[in-house]
Parts: C-alpha cells; sequence; structure tokens
C-alpha cells in the first residue's frame, strides 16, 4: 500500500485527462508530464490529427491522445482497455470534460427538461462513467488517483445554470463516497474553480471577467493554469488528502 507521503516527481506514473484537450486539461497535463508522468489525452470532437499533435508537445515523451466518448460507457470501457495496451496502468484520472450554458437562475422556464438532461448527463453521468471505467486501472496501480474539476457552483448553488450546479453538487458528494469505498489504494478529490477565463461558458468574455475579478478578494479571475496547479499538488504535496475539496477561486465564494 502506498505511504501517502509527499513527492516531487511523477517519473514512472501514468497520468489519464478526460477532457485533455480542453483549456483546463492540457494545462493539467502540461504540469504533470514537467514532473515527469506519461499523459493519455482523452478526446471527444476535436480531429484526431490536432489531438495528437496536443499530445505530442507535451514535455517529455510517451503521451498519447485516444478518442472516447464520455456519454457512452462502451466507449470508455474501450479507451480504458487500449489504456492498458499501451501504458499498462492508470494512476493518476483528471475528470476535467463537460459543457454549460448559461441560463438566468431566476428563468425558470428557460432551463427546459432537455437542458437539464444534457447538463447531468455530461456533468455528471459523463464523469461517473468514467471513474467506472477507469477504477480497474487505478486500483491495480496500488497508488491512484481521481481528480474530479467541479465548480464552486455546486455548493455556492450560483452558476451558469441551476442544473449545472445539481450536476456539480452530485459529483461533490458522489466523489466524497468514492473516497470511501476506493481507499486505501484510491484517493479521490475534488477541484472547485470559480470564474476561468478559458471560454468555458459560451457568452461569457473579457468584460465579464474583468467585472467578475474586481469583485473577488484577489482582482482577478483565474486561470486553467491555477486550476492545473491544484491538480498538481493533489498528485504530489497533498497526497495525505482523500474525500475533500479544494477551491481555486480567488475568494469568489465568500
Amino acid at each position: 500500500m502506498a505511504d501517502f507521503n509527499p513527492i516531487d516527481s511523477l517519473e514512472g506514473r501514468v497520468a489519464v485527462i478526460a477532457g485533455g484537450t480542453g483549456a483546463i486539461g492540457l494545462a493539467t497535463a502540461r504540469r504533470l508530464a514537467a514532473l515527469g508522468a506519461r499523459c493519455v489525452l482523452l478526446y471527444g470532437r476535436k480531429p484526431a490529427a490536432e489531438a495528437d499533435a496536443l499530445a505530442a508537445a507535451l514535455p517529455g515523451s510517451g503521451h498519447a491522445a485516444i478518442a472516447a466518448e464520455m456519454l457512452n460507457s462502451g466507449s470508455l470501457k474501450a479507451a480504458a482497455a487500449e489504456v492498458e495496451k499501451r501504458f499498462g496502468a492508470v494512476h493518476v484520472l483528471v475528470n476535467s470534460a463537460g459543457r454549460t450554458q448559461a441560463v438566468p437562475a431566476a428563468d425558470l422556464d428557460a432551463l427546459t427538461d432537455e437542458l437539464i438532461d444534457e447538463m447531468l448527463a455530461v456533468n455528471f453521468r459523463g464523469v461517473f462513467a468514467t471513474i467506472r471505467a477507469f477504477a480497474p486501472l487505478l486500483k491495480a496501480s496500488g497508488d491512484g488517483l481521481v481528480v474530479n474539476i467541479s465548480s464552486i457552483a455546486g455548493f455556492t448553488g450560483a452558476g451558469s445554470n441551476l442544473a449545472y450546479v445539481a450536476a456539480k453538487a452530485g459529483i461533490d458528494v458522489v466523489g466524497d463516497a468514492l473516497a470511501r469505498v476506493l481507499a486505501p489504494v484510491v484517493r479521490v478529490l475534488t477541484v472547485s474553480p470559480g470564474v476561468v477565463d478559458s471560454g468555458f461558458v459560451p457568452g461569457r468574455g473579457a468584460d465579464f471577467n474583468a467585472k467578475a475579478g474586481a469583485t473577488m478578494p484577489l482582482r482577478r479571475v483565474g486561470t486553467p493554469d491555477d486550476v492545473a496547479a491544484a491538480v498538481q499538488a493533489c498528485a504530489t504535496t497533498l497526497r495525505y488528502a482523500t474525500g475533500t475539496r479544494i477551491v481555486v477561486d480567488g475568494g469568489r465564494h465568500l
């Protein structure tokens, strides 16, 4: 069993990043690769050649991009089998895939049944299905880590839309449950950003970020690398931690 002491290097470890070609996923892959991890970028809609190029540009060598549909459990299981064939193990799984759409909380009619179903499927079911697919490989490593990229929306109740809020709250609580049932060989942590300058929420650009940043204690919105740095800490210095939330929001939740 792992001793859970802090480490400085990820040499010899394999990290799978779901949503690995997105802003936060790619920033995370860069940080983990720089510490010696071999990274697998799971991607959906991006052209294969572009995803392969992003993987090849990561620090170090031995990285890969593998197509996987987050809402298709068969596709996720096939991706896990491909990772096992090519890499032999998985030590870190980062769930950064997801999407949202801005809907004012007071506009109940705009939050349609279809949008609710989509938000829960993409931001909750897909995350759980990814963990389920890779859990055997994480357990087999003897020292596994799952990091779910959530949102302060999950505990503040304020976010891009109420269904997104519900999905993030759900994955937070289920992450805590998984931290119990997967222990001691797999740790489960949640990283909760606030506003991130990534284009994640369609229609929110520089004006929104400037206004939001001015209201925060640290006076700026987050960057993808702020979030990636927290994931890096989960994998290296915060190893005696599981079943908890790391908030990276510049104080926006206060």
